[in-house]
């Protein structure tokens, strides 16, 4: 008699979500780590994501207060725009929400034009800021991030580098954070609603800033903050850029924890340091596994000269890795710090 033996397979749901982005970067927005990449240095068109540029640009040389008056560059745009219209005046205040919340190619052009002259000398002077951040692989030929007839380069890298500098600014960081914003121009009312879905969908979302064309395909970068953490996320080339934000800032706030490692007001109250009038001017931190925890080393390293301010430095490693460097000064008598040529000229200069 032969038996039957049935086999019952019982499923459970499991969730095996991955990183939808052909270009990520997960970076610390703090110490600038990386605790996630994946393709981060290959060249991608960055649409939109454009303007993150444009309006730093514009926050670092403008005043915002200034009213301009809209020209003819408005009716060569098209795309996402606010409608401006030729002959408007308004605010650089108001143009640069309606540049980051309704991601407007008419306001970048605007901007552009009003802030160095012409598009062209506003594109030379985005080259030239992307490569004093350190954007290696980026280049911009206009402000608005418009692909039909020229270009911008980008890698997630260097937007993440981007995006690091720009939450520096506290305007920034206003602007990319407001969810509705309402004003007037000299001839019409706007309301706008931020474009990026994040600052509804995710309770811990700073804002940032979307984009997409076809050439493209959809890009975000975003900044989110949990318990001591700040990250930003780009990924580039991505078709679900809401859930996979979300689902990386969870994945490595859970993975991360930030750190004292070097605290300036412990090394105040060392006796060894104290006798010798040294300190430091800012504490370190920095985001680490739980397995990083006992593979942190401090270095620190005493100059001969005497007569210089800066007198040594702490190098910070991590597995032969130097994660960071702080400054040791002395503190100085005023005795000590009138030189020879200060006592001769005060002989002479009554």
């Amino acid at each position: 008699m032969k038996k039957l033996i049935i086999l019952i397979l019982i499923l459970f749901p499991i969730n095996i979500y991955a990183d939808s982005g052909r270009s990520t970067v997960v970076m610390d927005i703090d110490s600038g780590r990386i605790v996630y990449s994946k393709n981060m240095y290959e060249k991608k068109l960055i649409a939109s994501t454009t303007k993150i540029m444009t309006c730093i640009l514009v926050l670092e040389n403008m005043n915002l207060d200034k009213e301009i008056i809209v020209g003819e560059e408005v009716l060569s745009m098209y795309g996402t725009n606010i409608y401006l219209e030729v002959g408007e005046k308004i605010k650089v205040r108001d143009l640069l929400y309606g540049l980051m919340l309704r991601s407007g190619n008419d306001a970048a052009l605007t901007l552009a034009i009003n802030t160095f002259g012409t598009e062209e000398s506003f594109v030379k002077k985005m080259n030239s800021k992307a490569q004093e951040i350190g954007m290696k692989d980026t280049i911009f030929n206009n402000p608005h991030g418009l692909d039909d007839k020229t270009y911008n380069y980008s890698t997630a890298y260097d937007m993440a580098l981007l995006s690091k500098y720009a939450y520096q600014n506290k305007n920034y960081r206003k602007i990319i954070s407001t969810k509705k914003y309402i004003t007037k121009s000299s001839i019409k009312s706007y309301v706008w609603y931020n474009r990026v879905e994040l600052l509804n969908k995710y309770k811990y979302s700073l804002g940032g800033k979307n984009g997409y064309t076809p050439k493209a395909g959809k890009t975000l970068v975003s900044v989110a903050s949990k318990d001591d953490l700040t990250y930003t996320i780009v990924s580039l080339d991505d078709n679900d850029i809401y859930n996979n934000h979300r689902y990386l800032y969870e994945k490595y706030f859970a993975k991360y924890k930030k750190f004292l490692i070097v605290d300036k007001d412990k090394f105040l109250k060392n006796p060894n340091l104290i006798k010798e009038n040294l300190y430091i001017k800012k504490s370190f931190y920095y985001p680490l596994r739980k397995d990083e925890e006992t593979e942190v080393v401090t270095l620190i390293k005493i100059f001969n000269e005497k007569n210089n301010q800066k007198v040594g430095e702490i190098t910070i490693k991590l597995e032969n890795n130097e994660i960071g460097k702080l400054n040791i000064y002395k503190q100085i008598n005023k005795k000590e710090d009138i030189s020879i040529f200060s006592k001769f000229r005060k002989l002479f200069v009554r």
